[in-house]
């Protein structure tokens, strides 16, 4: 092929051979463990195409001839078709929640005869590459409200989309991009009050609104001043704010005709303290105060329509809900991940043996080939072997970032950015979920859960990557805004 200004270089010549190692021994990983999960015994034809380890095999190999294909074309085009891409995205998302397949109550899938596919996987895909166009554009700026507004509603659109198909957790993975956006220069004091609002949900289930509250202003309010070194005048900020609501508070209920919550009070006087901020971010010039204002403002409105959110909710994921918080006595409701959390314990350090786990063989766990593939490789290879697969996952992170370090230019950084972001959140939720740390979600583990629409947007998405890093070494001309930006 030839590229720039005639050089030639074979297909496979700048690959990084390292990452391209550790997917092969990830997808490998997963056939070995989804053969685990789905051998039976008892089964005649052991090629039949209707178990589930030959059905991965032969998504594998799709996946691989994919991955050619899009090794042989030019990187400038996926910056060329990004917007596009994420139109056809969006509308095959708007068509799937009119047409669709519903499975395990998310009406997320087409279905072709035999072949099921889930949108959402390979809406990643051109949500990614949207995003990093987006980005890669001359007047984007990481420090613009203006900027991370756009960001922000090209993400939100598929995320309610997906909420509409009740399928929340495919829609989740898009908070992902939060570590994109950090590694790209947002303010880490700006990261953490998004981060907060995201388990601001959970956390109103716990907590009573006047606690939540009094938390926000104190993570927004510290965030705001190391972001900003105005320490003196967040400290005046929140004495006067909680000093006039208290004294307010006090003042109005001495009147015996008068009752009001201190929640109401403090809510009203941080709402109108709101202007002065925001007069204050005028005078001082610190935009980014704006964007804290923002965020501030929709957390509040989070906390009280919980409730609501939470009641319009199918049953299965409010008693995941329910029994992650520890808010019900019934055990029932917890059987997938208490089975999941036994069935890891009892494989010890190194595991019982290939082929030999108890829960596993006999089907105490469910969905063990796919969400909860990870108990099957703790029960079998123990601690070691699981701790070996988290390894290479990172690994492969980082071979990612890596590559986005590389980059020439902001359109393909971002993209590796991301990449890695996804994965990294999917591997983490899927293995918390398993041990009980996070509530279960319906999350794979990528290139190792069973499921050829996930392996094959995984792949896809992972050699798009590929092709950037093999092709940043060429002479390419330049479409974003700057080198190295």
């Amino acid at each position: 092929m030839e590229y720039g200004h005639g050089k030639k270089e074979s297909l496979f010549g700048s690959i990084d051979w390292v990452a391209l190692l550790l997917y092969l021994l990830l997808v490998a990983v997963g056939v070995v463990a989804v053969f685990s999960a789905s051998w039976v015994e008892e089964s005649e034809n052991f090629f039949a195409f209707s178990h589930n380890y030959i059905k991965q095999v032969v998504w594998l190999g799709i996946s691989l001839v994919v991955g050619v294909v899009i090794m042989l074309l030019d990187r400038s085009l996926w910056h060329k078709i990004a917007y596009f891409l994420y139109a056809a995205a969006i509308l095959a998302l708007v068509a799937t929640l009119l047409f669709g397949r519903t499975v395990n109550g998310a009406k997320a899938w087409f279905e072709f005869g035999p072949i099921r596919l889930q949108t959402m996987e390979f809406a990643k895909i051109a949500i990614a590459l949207a995003t990093a166009r987006l980005m890669s554009e001359y007047a984007f700026s990481i420090s613009s409200f203006k900027s991370l507004v756009k960001v922000a509603m090209l993400l939100l659109v598929p995320l309610v989309i997906t909420y509409m198909q009740n399928d929340t957790g495919s829609g989740l993975v898009l908070c992902s991009f939060i570590f994109m956006l950090y590694r790209e220069g947002l303010n880490r004091w700006l990261c953490i009050p998004i981060i907060f609002i995201a388990a601001l949900f959970l956390l109103s289930f716990i907590y009573s609104p006047t606690i939540l509250l009094i938390a926000l202003i104190l993570v927004f309010t510290i965030s705001a001043a190391f972001a900003n070194r105005v320490w003196r005048h967040g400290v005046i900020y929140l004495a006067t704010l909680f000093g006039g609501s208290t004294m307010l508070f006090i003042i109005l209920n001495a009147f015996p005709a008068i009752s009001v919550d201190y929640y109401v009070i403090l809510l009203s006087t941080t709402l109108l303290s709101m202007v002065g901020v925001c007069v204050y971010a005028y005078r001082t010039r610190l935009r980014n105060l704006y964007i804290m204002v923002l965020l501030f403002v929709v957390s509040v409105m989070i906390t009280p329509t919980s409730n609501a959110m939470f009641n319009v909710m199918k049953p299965h994921q409010q008693n995941r809900i329910k029994t992650f918080l520890g808010i019900t006595d019934d055990a029932s409701l917890n059987y997938n991940v208490r089975q999941s959390k036994i069935a890891i314990g009892s494989g010890g350090f190194f595991g019982k043996g290939y082929l030999q786990g108890s829960h596993i063989r006999y089907g105490l766990v469910p969905e063990k080939h796919t969400d909860f593939i990870f108990c099957t490789i703790g029960e079998e290879f123990g601690f070691a072997g699981a701790i070996v697969v988290l390894i290479l996952m990172l690994a492969f992170i980082f071979r990612l970032m890596r590559m986005g370090d590389n980059q020439r230019e902001t359109f393909g950084r971002v993209y590796c950015y991301i990449v890695a972001s996804i994965l990294l959140f999917h591997t983490t939720i899927n293995v918390g979920m398993t041990i009980g740390i996070v509530p279960v979600m319906g999350i794979p583990l990528p290139l190792i859960s069973y499921g050829g629409s996930s392996l094959l947007a995984f792949s896809i998405m992972i050699f798009i990557a590929f092709a950037f890093d093999a092709q940043t070494t060429r002479d390419l001309p330049s479409y974003s805004n700057g080198i190295g930006n």
